[in-house]
């Protein structure tokens, strides 16, 4: 899937008046600040991809997991999006830089692109992604009940 740079951040998928979908990732104990994240699947109009979360200066934040710079995941081992000071994510692959708040590029060949924002939700001691219209959950996915 080619992504903008500019990505706008989609409106969830919900009819009205309905409670939001919610899909569960991980525990919130699983991340701590700039540490390992959790993947997860999903699907975008192209087909099978992943996201991701990582906790950033307290925020969870949520990122499609395919680099600005060239269409490839960013992690190389499972998990692993932060630099090694915990301050940017990298893309292991060519060495593209992010602003983990933003998802805009800091550095490396990826100039001027961004990440992919996902919607994520912390209630309850977990975390959860949200689908959007250009986001979706995996066939096999089964929705979480709001909390």
């Amino acid at each position: 899937m080619n992504l903008p740079n500019n990505p706008p951040v989609n409106p969830p998928v919900n009819p009205p008046g309905s409670p939001p979908v919610l899909i569960q990732v991980c525990a919130s104990a699983d991340l701590t600040d700039g540490g390992k994240g959790a993947r997860f699947a999903l699907r975008t109009r192209s087909g099978q991809a992943s996201g991701f979360v990582v906790r950033y200066q307290g925020v969870v934040r949520g990122w499609l997991n395919q680099c600005a710079h060239v269409p490839m995941e960013l992690d190389w081992q499972e998990g692993v999006f932060f630099d090694d000071s915990g301050l940017y994510l990298i893309c292991a692959t060519h060495g593209a830089m992010y602003e983990p708040d933003s998802g805009r590029c800091a550095g490396g060949p990826c100039r001027g692109g961004r990440l992919w924002p996902i919607a994520v939700i912390e209630q309850q001691g977990s975390i959860y992604w949200q689908p959007d219209d250009k986001l979706l959950a995996p066939a096999e996915s089964e929705p979480a009940a709001p909390g």
